[in-house]
């Protein structure tokens, strides 16, 4: 009877730390596997959010019962952010009109907040830096699982579940061609490198405070991943943010390995090559020499290859000021990629109208609209730049100066605005935006006077957990990697775990005095 007491007690003692175990497997290993859809959306909820209402309820029950620490100072900034998303909900959906759907806009903010709570359970859980670093560890061989599969899906053909388009979000398993980006047990390529760059810092910071081969043969894995994973934001953010830090501590021997690896490894993905040269694109326009009206020929979209924007092409041209010189040659493939468009074009403009016409009549169409134009030669950004410089930005700069106290409201902007950052503005406003930098900046501010009572080489440690926040600050102004889920869950586990452990001691002595 003892002996189930004591089994009892244990386990009532350590269930949460169990389900933060169970948090740091499931979180990033577990496909993006719907059970249930979102009505008027392609979002699902999925079976990672039915293992956090779990994790909510147990945390919920063990604060009612006074056996977990809350961290006031935290709570109260997460507590008035959770509030202001709330409010800019309510004016955003009864006054302002912007939120369309009601359960979407309670649903996204819900999501926020899900996100984040894992912070205090991991708060609440880590007594000790032997806590920490159990929890981080494990972390490590997820991470290296993770990796693997990555390799995987690219050697041997190892399925993928994707989130990237309606169709796939629905669960459908995937075998991704060889020559196709990796996302490994992740959505999408992009939030695989986004979870990749935050954690790659750690790990040099780990390597340079323990002096252990095994966390830069990580790093090492890692990096090998990021690469065939071919996000160019990503990219550019990691090379930033591992100079930046290196140069910062000072430790130019290693840099200087790390970049070599880096160049080394870098040509072994042939799709980042070609993205970086998709940027910026020579693109022949087509303009109408009587209407003005501007066309970009685009193929049919290859998964690995961007197709030019718009962007850059919509401005007026006065053809009247285009010299034959200035008119380069047309090749056989870009004049039936125009006259598709064309015609085309002229098909929607008959439906419209409810004009029928014959195969006649509408080659002879596409041939005269063919013939009046003009052609000039421009470079334009590609369509994944172009789409977020003409539509997704604008309208969230249009959603702060509608409210800029406010914002519009959770879900108001869609589901992507591709930088977190004027995303935050134009749904949550000045006020929740400054109140969720508030709560980073108290985080970070607890670390950094955490790093002027530790030696040298326990700083490496802290160092790489801030570097990597600067890693995702950088990959956020190109993609809304802090709503993204597997990235949104891994960035609080770990903003809890370096909270709590520059806190411990003060933590530890709380506790002795009461």
């Amino acid at each position: 009877m003892n002996m189930l007491i004591k089994s009892l007690k244990w386990f009532d003692d350590n269930l949460l730390k169990i389900l933060v175990f169970g948090y740091i497997i499931i979180m990033p290993l577990l496909f993006k596997l719907p059970f249930t859809n979102v009505d008027y959306t392609y979002i699902h909820l999925r079976y990672e959010d039915i293992y956090m209402l779990l994790i909510a309820v147990v945390y919920l029950i063990q604060f009612a019962r006074r056996k977990v620490v809350v961290p006031m100072r935290y709570a109260i900034l997460f507590g008035l952010f959770w509030t202001s998303m709330f409010i800019s909900f309510a004016y955003g959906y009864w006054i302002q009109k912007t939120i369309v759907i009601q359960h979407l806009g309670i649903l996204f903010a819900l999501r926020r907040i899900e996100y984040m709570l894992i912070f205090f359970v991991v708060y609440a859980t880590t007594k000790t830096k032997k806590d920490f670093l159990r929890y981080v560890i494990f972390a490590f061989v997820i991470l290296a699982m993770v990796c693997l599969y990555g390799y995987g899906q690219k050697l041997i053909g190892l399925p993928a579940v994707q989130t990237m388009n309606p169709e796939y979000s629905r669960g459908h398993i995937l075998v991704l061609d060889p020559a196709v980006r990796i996302s490994s047990t992740f959505a999408g390529h992009y939030d695989l490198s986004a979870y990749l760059i935050f954690l790659m810092p750690i790990l040099l910071g780990f390597y340079l405070w323990t002096n252990k081969k095994i966390f830069f043969a990580l790093f090492v894995l890692s990096l090998g991943t990021l690469i065939l994973a071919a996000s160019r934001s990503s990219y550019l953010a990691y090379l930033a943010t591992i100079i930046l830090f290196l140069v910062y501590i000072r430790r130019f021997k290693l840099l200087i390995l790390v970049i070599l690896i880096t160049a080394i490894l870098t040509p072994l993905s042939g799709n980042l090559k070609t993205r970086f040269l998709s940027t910026f694109q020579p693109t022949q326009i087509f303009i109408d020499s009587l209407t003005g009206k501007i066309l970009v020929p685009k193929e049919t979209m290859d998964p690995n290859v961007l197709p030019p924007g718009d962007f850059g092409a919509g401005a007026k041209v006065d053809t009247t000021k285009i010299t034959p010189v200035a008119k380069p040659k047309v090749d056989k493939k870009t004049e039936e990629l125009a006259k598709r468009q064309i015609r085309e074009a002229i098909l929607e403009d008959a439906a419209k109208s409810g004009k029928k016409l014959t195969d006649l009549e509408l080659n002879k169409l596409v041939e005269q609209l063919f013939n009046r134009q003009v052609t000039i030669e421009q470079y334009l950004v590609d369509i994944s730049l172009s789409t977020r410089f003409q539509v997704e930005w604008p309208r969230a700069i249009d959603a702060l100066k509608q409210n800029p106290i406010l914002g519009t409201g959770p879900s108001s902007l869609g589901e992507a605005t591709d930088n977190n950052f004027l995303r935050w503005l134009g749904e949550f406003g000045l006020l929740g935006t400054s109140l969720l930098i508030a709560i980073l900046s108290q985080v970070v501010k607890k670390i950094w006077m955490k790093i002027k009572s530790v030696d040298k080489k326990e700083s490496y440690l802290y160092f790489g957990f801030l570097f990597g926040m600067l890693g995702l600050i950088i990959n956020a102004t190109y993609i809304d990697v802090f709503d993204a889920s597997k990235v949104a869950y891994t960035f609080w586990f770990f903003v809890g775990a370096f909270a709590v452990l520059a806190d411990i001691k003060e933590k530890n002595k709380s506790k002795t005095k009461g």
